[in-house]
């Protein structure tokens, strides 16, 4: 049996662009993606913690160092510049593969810059 899991994320990456007119995806800086474990072409989820929208597009790469995060395509009408999201990928892994597996985050702030990187989320208290 396969679950799918998180594989990686940039966390709370704050949308530069939102262009209608591009074939659809999402332009990351190269470095973020390779930081965070993301390939190009690969399917992601964004979730705009700004407005609520959740949807499913693929990367492509942005200038290496120019801090991108361009919503392209029809996902445009789901983020604006300034919306703060988390993108995320998933992978399918059986039992072998989940031992000692460890997402890679990837934390950023309103730039785009690295705040930390981490690969475990703190046990939520009540």
């Amino acid at each position: 049996m396969q679950l799918t899991l998180l594989k990686c994320k940039l966390h709370r990456a704050c949308v530069t662009h939102s262009e209608l007119d591009y074939e659809g995806s999402c332009a990351i800086d190269a470095e973020l993606m390779q930081l965070a474990g993301i390939h190009e072409y690969e399917q992601i989820q964004i979730y705009n913690v700004t407005n609520g929208e959740r949807f499913t597009t693929y990367a492509i790469l942005a200038e290496a160092g120019s801090r991108v995060i361009s919503v392209n395509g029809a996902a445009a009408h789901k983020a604006n510049p300034g919306d703060r999201v988390i993108i995320c990928a998933y992978a399918g892994l059986d039992a072998d593969e989940m031992k000692g597996f460890k997402p890679s985050l990837v934390y950023l702030n309103e730039e785009n810059q690295v705040l930390r990187t981490g690969d475990a989320i703190p046990i939520q208290a009540a």
